[in-house]
């Protein structure tokens, strides 16, 4: 069994997220809610398989749940993973705030070793 490290769940997300049509039934669902597999599909020119396929995409990366009432499925967006995405870029962010300081400090102070 694979473990899942941050470095797979990032993984996940991003594969995930970097579909046009799976960012499209995020925010579909982030707008309106729960919303049925059937009722997703209808906001798409593609098969009924090929959006539920996506939507399995979605639910292996813990972006969405899908809730069983008798027959009717619905399909719930989750936010939490998100905050993975946004740990990473907020570690990116600081890496090049340090390097974008350090060359700042080039540029004012200038090359202080003697030539």
């Amino acid at each position: 069994m694979v473990e899942r490290t941050t470095a797979n769940v990032l993984s996940e997300l991003l594969k995930a997220a970097s579909d046009p049509t799976r960012r499209a039934i995020l925010t579909l669902l982030a707008q309106n809610g729960p919303m049925r597999v059937t009722d997703i599909h209808a906001q798409f020119e593609m098969s009924l398989n090929s959006v539920s396929k996506h939507i399995k995409v979605l639910e292996t990366a813990g972006l969405v749940v899908r809730r069983t009432d008798w027959r009717e499925h619905l399909i719930e967006v989750q936010m939490a993973p998100l905050s993975e995405i946004d740990k990473w870029f907020n570690d990116l962010r600081s890496i090049w705030d340090l390097r974008l300081e350090a060359l700042d400090d080039l540029i004012t102070n200038g090359d202080d070793e003697d030539d």
